[in-house]
């Protein structure tokens, strides 16, 4: 019995341990577009036209700082992901990740 207890024990401990290492690899914070280096809001702003600009998330993926910029786009929330030195990485729809992650804005 006692052999089974650690076994558990170990199992849950590994789980808790992975989850937050999970949550460590990808960091997010809102920021001011002030904030942001001047090469990614130059791509921003080229990217974004004249769509309106919602918020920025500053995240560091697998170790890199980068940028979400959160645009009204059509009627959808769409990101623009810029890395610091302004290359631009793509965009996504925001609705579906914030689904995935169980967030809300």
């Amino acid at each position: 019995m006692k052999t089974r207890n650690l076994i558990t024990a170990g199992i849950i401990s590994a789980g808790l341990t992975f989850g937050v290492v999970a949550q460590a690899a990808h960091e997010e914070a809102q920021v001011e577009m002030k904030d942001v280096p001047e090469a990614a809001q130059t791509i921003i702003r080229e990217k974004a036209g004249n769509d309106q600009i919602l918020r920025i998330e500053k995240e560091t993926r697998k170790g890199k700082e980068c940028y979400v910029a959160v645009v009204n786009k059509d009627g959808k929330e769409t990101g623009i992901l810029v890395d610091s030195s302004g290359k631009y990485l793509g965009t996504n729809d925001e609705k579906a990740e914030q689904k995935e992650k169980g967030e809300k804005h």
